[in-house]
């Protein structure tokens, strides 16, 4: 279980953990990195001096509502961000009133090079490209023809092989499912791949788990939204524009779903693993599959089980600093859980029962450099946003951030992204 301990004083982040495509920083940025540190030495005696640009952010996605009045009116769009100083953390938001929530904010350029930051809008749906200046170009303007038009997740990859950078975009409520593809300059092209009446599309997960180097995609169509236990069909699905192959099916969920769903190589053999994580329907638990590039879509290996009836985030990294990958996997009401691979079942251990939320984003990233990777959360019930770090023995909480503006707010993601391309905000 988490403990309270006393913030540190200074971190200076080091080795950066590579969160998606869009969150790769450049060598220009990498070798910054001991200059930012000096910098940040510098300003632990200059109060005064400005953030260096190198600093990692934490992006938070966020819908705000304000509450005062007893029913919850949604505000603007809001894009919360945390940055680590000498002081400690700043924060500071931007906002949107073409859009009431941002499901989703990640760093993105062109050429290799970091130059502002996605947000993606639902109830209008917009896809912007914010400049450092505070200015937004619009990538993509949607209504798709249903009861609600959001975009609602986005991953960024090589997706054709052509070295640029394309954007793949998930969107309620008619299952459309596409990319936008940047030219290599300032131009940007939006391509369908799918489109499915009533169908609400939660995630995008990009990888590669038949090790042949071309990128996949892999999103999470389902039935309209039911939030009351019941049965809500759902499946995963995978696309590979750079080889020209549509929809096929990956896992069959029946008549169960999953919001949430990870690639990455936890076992270490060089080719990515497809992690679902199938909510539960009323009376029963979450089940973490596992899938490889030739598992029947009906035969995902179920390696944890979790008290709780909703996991839309899991998260990886090595908190212990082995050199081994673990998964942390955030559930709704009953907690933080480490998940340690192994043969068979893996083993579970509960981080912390005093976190939870309807989304309850969270993160894994080393920006202390100790080899470690820290939890980053969006603790939503408890108006907070905390980093936990393993110390060989047990866990250790700090608060980052408290809210106490009194208004309620859904977290759907962290990421992030360094401070020199990020709007100055309020």
């Amino acid at each position: 279980m988490a403990s309270e301990r006393t913030p540190p004083g200074l971190h200076i982040p080091g080795q950066l953990a590579v969160v998606s495509f869009a969150n790769m920083w450049t060598i220009r940025q990498l070798v910054a990195l001991p200059i930012f540190a000096v910098a940040l030495i510098a300003s632990a005696c200059d109060r005064t001096a400005a953030i260096p640009a190198d600093a990692p952010s934490l992006l938070l996605a966020l819908a705000v509502l304000d509450t005062e009045d007893g029913a919850p009116q949604p505000l603007p769009a809001r894009l919360g961000i945390l940055t680590q100083t000498a002081d400690g953390w700043q924060h500071r938001f931007i906002e949107d009133s073409d859009s009431n929530v941002f499901h989703k904010a990640l760093s993105y350029g062109v050429g290799g090079e970091i130059t502002g930051v996605l947000t993606l809008g639902g109830t209008e749906a917009l896809v912007k490209l914010w400049a450092p200046d505070g200015s937004a170009q619009n990538l993509w303007n949607a209504d798709f023809g249903g009861a609600f038009s959001r975009m609602r997740d986005a991953e960024v990859g090589d997706i054709y092989g052509d070295g640029n950078a394309s954007i793949v975009v998930a969107t309620h409520d008619q299952g459309v499912v596409a990319v936008i593809r940047s030219d290599g300059g300032e131009g940007f092209t939006v391509h369908e791949l799918d489109r499915e009446p009533d169908t609400v599309v939660h995630e995008i997960e990009l990888g590669d788990l038949d090790g042949d180097g071309v990128v996949e995609i892999y999103a999470t169509p389902t039935a309209p939204n039911q939030v009351d236990g019941t049965p809500q069909p759902g499946k995963v699905v995978r696309y590979v524009p750079g080889e020209g192959e549509g929809r096929v099916l990956v896992a069959d969920l029946g008549p169960r779903h999953a919001k949430e769903i990870l690639v990455d190589d936890l076992d270490g053999d060089g080719r990515d693993e497809l992690y679902v994580s199938v909510e539960a329907v009323s009376g029963g638990k979450v089940e973490i599959r596992r899938y490889l590039a030739g598992t029947d879509p009906v035969a995902g290996e179920i390696v944890a089980t979790l008290d709780d009836r909703l996991c839309r985030f899991l998260t990886v990294g090595d908190v212990d600093g082995d050199g081994v990958k673990e998964m942390v996997a955030a559930t709704m009401r009953s907690g933080l859980w480490l998940l340690r691979p192994g043969e068979g079942k893996w083993s579970t251990e509960l981080i912390d029962d005093d976190s939870s939320g309807f989304e309850h984003a969270s993160i894994l990233l080393d920006l202390d450099g100790d080899g470690r990777t820290e939890l980053y959360v969006a603790s939503d019930d408890q108006h907070q946003v905390r980093r936990y770090m393993y110390d060989g023995t047990g866990w250790g909480r700090d608060v980052i951030w408290e809210y106490d503006d009194g208004l309620g707010r859904f977290t759907w993601n962290i990421t992030l992204a360094p401070a020199g391309v990020l709007p100055a905000g309020s």
